[in-house]
């Protein structure tokens, strides 16, 4: 069975996507890093349940050798951007969902992944497909280890004109619900430690 692993907002920004999120969540973010393949770098927010919020943006420092996350054609204000799932076996997971692209080996740090990619760098069905991840073996997810924020997770909604197909994935999470609209889009509702908060 998938698992949610995290959520990511994209911005063309670092700094303001970080200050979008830390106003509407009302917790700090903390510092990332960077993928130098793809040219990124991020700040990450823990929620309960051992998932994280990741911001995402283009490091203006870095030349990216490709693109990953819709990033490059990303503009305009922050917003969020994709949802990422754990898979048990990313090649199988590919088999069957080849809308999630190929497999790309990253590491940064200790932490070594592999994550399914367009070959075009876009999001999957717009975003509307989760991006599909598996961690090494024996790491430990980023979610379980980063500092609690108080914030958790109640509702993801993905927003889609074909969300009854997308909805067939083998993902049992009742936090996540497919609605069917004109543009795709992601809906993402929280409790924070100073009340109720979305991100879309």
């Amino acid at each position: 069975m998938w698992e949610l692993d995290h959520i990511a907002v994209a911005c063309s920004d670092l700094d303001a996507g970080t200050e979008w999120v830390e106003r509407a969540l009302g917790v700090p973010l903390i510092a990332g890093g960077t993928h130098t393949r793809f040219g990124t770098y991020n700040r990450l927010l823990g929620l309960a349940g051992g998932i994280y919020l990741e911001v995402i943006a283009p490091d203006p420092d870095a030349q990216a050798v490709e693109s990953w996350f819709g990033l490059a054609d990303f503009s305009g204000t922050p917003c969020m951007g994709n949802w990422i799932v754990r898979v048990p076996d990313l090649d199988a997971a590919l088999a069957t969902h080849p809308v999630a692209g190929r497999a790309v080996a990253m590491e940064r740090g200790a932490l070594k992944w592999q994550i399914a990619v367009p070959q075009d760098g876009s999001l999957p069905a717009d975003g509307g497909f989760p991006t599909l991840i598996t961690w090494g073996a024996g790491m430990t997810p980023p979610g379980a280890t980063l500092p609690a924020s108080g914030c958790v997770l109640t509702g993801l909604t993905i927003l889609h004109p074909d969300a009854v197909r997308l909805a067939a994935i083998p993902l049992n999470d009742p936090r996540i619900r497919f609605e069917t609209a004109a543009t795709p889009g992601l809906r993402a509702i929280f409790d924070t430690p100073s009340g109720p908060a979305t991100l879309a």
